[in-house]
């Protein structure tokens, strides 16, 4: 877990942005608060670590320190040991492919489409009774991107998958 000033995404100061950086140049696989959304978090954890800035990684509950410790860490190589490296691309997509036996990956959610693509196809299956699941692709831009590669089809909705086949939406619908 980071404690970061802003998020991954925008960082509101350069350590935060450095650490993310490092982070992110080593597939760390991490989630993230942002200290300046609750200040009594900001200032009870700088009391519970006893470590006055900010960023601050935890690993299994762990402080392992600031921006300073993760760059000696790094330089020493003792950084890929200490955390947890989030799962390859290919990896992912298979087990989100295999979530479940029907799986849309589309622009919204089963309750609300955010293209009009995406709602077509979500009458389409609501109207067969077919049982699915759906992945928002605007929540994950890694996946979006691999998604396209994966199933070699560029477009979003991407792709109905059952049981991690990938079919084009378009063989879907004759069916």
């Amino acid at each position: 877990m980071l404690f970061m000033k802003g998020t991954p995404q925008e960082p509101r100061c350069g350590f935060s942005k450095q650490m993310v950086e490092i982070l992110h140049k080593h597939n760390i696989q991490f989630s993230s608060f942002d200290i300046f959304s609750d200040e009594e978090v900001r200032q009870g954890l700088k009391t519970y670590s006893n470590w006055p800035t900010y960023p601050q990684l935890y690993v299994s509950g762990e402080l392992i320190g600031g921006l300073d410790i993760i760059k000696e860490l790094e330089a020493s190589e003792e950084l890929d040991t200490i955390c947890p490296k989030a799962p390859k691309l290919e990896e992912r997509l298979k087990v989100l492919t295999n979530k479940a036996s029907v799986m849309l990956f589309m622009k919204g959610n089963k309750q609300e489409a955010k293209c009009g693509f995406s709602k077509q196809i979500l009458e389409i299956l609501n109207s067969t009774g077919v049982d699915y699941e759906t992945f928002d692709i605007l929540e994950d831009e890694e996946v979006r991107q691999g998604l396209k590669a994966y199933s070699n089809w560029a477009n979003i909705p991407t792709a109905v998958c059952e049981r991690g086949t990938c079919w084009r939406i378009r063989i879907l619908l004759r069916n």
